[in-house]
């Protein structure tokens, strides 16, 4: 089967289908080739916590990456929600952080420094003693130290955003097909083709977001790509509560809760370098649910509704890569966000699509310049 397309996307996750969507919306006749569906991996079952604020190189080289790419999800809902019809839950969220020993202080401390220092971007902070914690939430455990509350952080369903992104792209002429990438076609330093089992398609251009399977272009492109597989775990329980639904994401302890519009809370998440397994573990599962009842001790109550892994894409430095691949002419990265993957799509895709159009983009990913790994070492 011959087809042409101007871009070729290889991956259907948060990030390919934010980089799809920016492209069709500048007119660029853009192919998504995705092997297991729209969403499937990692972008379909992230807790869809959005803080530009914090996480590994927030602040430092991510920060303004991160910021950009939060201003982008907040004008995004809306417009998506009208094109398409669904609703990714995009909302501001109110978040509790509580110590229950001396060791989590600092980090307090550094959440009230951090949210008080963007006020200006709509964020604030402020502290809890121990009574106006429980004050705010009963049922938080017993000797909770201090606490935070912060606002102005955001939270969304990723796999709604990300079908959402395709939706949308579709509509503007994107189109999305079902296969595996087996390398690329060209010359040296130029892709005219992708290969597929059943032939190939002829592109101007590639974008490469392959997420934790992105090391496998390294043979097609002779750079180094090096995205790992780090595996998390999240537990989705429908709590017995006496009392309201919890108002307030809540963290604490070595525990997140984050409650749905659904009802359900999402408790999680792990971290582990396990290669390619996807499969949840009853080791993981009761980690989670143990530090959850340390953190509130009615979640021993809960009824597990579901317990999903996944594998996010992780870089030895904790940056994404996103750019122009180095010795290629129409090739690009757009891949390796790790846990800040779903609030780093619209930047990173808007960024790749820029590049891609106009050669140039004002979205600061200089930090995440494909060429910092350099060329694959030979033997």
């Amino acid at each position: 089967m011959n087809q042409t397309t101007d871009v070729v996307i290889v991956g259907g996750g948060v990030a390919g289908c934010a980089t799809a969507y920016y492209l069709a919306q500048a007119g660029v006749k853009v192919t998504v080739v995705e092997s297991q569906g729209i969403g499937m991996q990692a972008s379909g079952y992230s807790a869809g916590g959005l803080n530009p604020l914090q996480g590994a190189q927030i602040p430092g080289p991510l920060g303004a990456l991160a910021m950009e790419s939060f201003r982008l999800h907040l004008g995004l809902w809306e417009r998506l929600r009208e094109d398409t019809g669904i609703d990714c839950q995009g909302r501001s969220i109110s978040l509790v952080k509580v110590a229950l020993d001396e060791a989590e202080l600092p980090e307090l401390q550094e959440t009230v420094d951090l949210f008080a220092a963007a006020r200006g971007d709509g964020f604030s902070a402020r502290w809890l003693d121990s009574k106006e914690a429980a004050e705010l939430e009963p049922r938080l455990a017993q000797g909770v130290l201090r606490g935070v509350q912060a606002q102005g952080n955001a939270a969304l369903d990723s796999y709604l955003l990300t079908l959402a992104l395709a939706r949308a792209a579709e509509r503007l002429g994107a189109s999305f097909r079902t296969g595996r990438v087996q390398g690329l076609q060209g010359g040296p330093g130029l892709a005219t083709a992708v290969a597929l089992a059943d032939g190939a398609m002829a592109c101007g251009q590639v974008v490469l977001a392959m997420g934790p399977w992105s090391r496998e272009a390294e043979a097609w492109l002779g750079v180094s790509i090096p995205v790992e597989p780090l595996k998390g775990e999240i537990l989705r329980l429908r709590l017995s509560l006496d009392g309201p639904a919890l108002a307030h994401d809540f963290s604490g302890g070595g525990s997140s809760l984050h409650p749905k519009p659904d009802g359900l809370v999402w408790v999680g998440a792990t971290e582990e370098r396990r290669g390619f397994d996807k499969q949840p573990s009853a080791e993981a599962r009761e980690s989670i649910w143990g530090a959850a009842k340390r953190l509130m001790p009615s979640v021993a109550q809960a009824r597990l509704v579901n317990h999903t892994a996944c594998l996010r894409p992780v870089t030895p430095d904790w940056l994404p890569i996103v750019g122009q691949a180095p010795g290629w002419d129409n090739v690009y990265l757009c891949t390796g966000a790790g846990k800040k993957g779903v609030l780093l799509a619209p930047g990173m895709g808007r960024a790749v699509a820029e590049l891609a159009t106009q050669g140039r983009t004002g979205i600061s990913i200089g930090p995440c310049a494909p060429e910092r790994f350099g060329l694959v070492a030979r033997a």
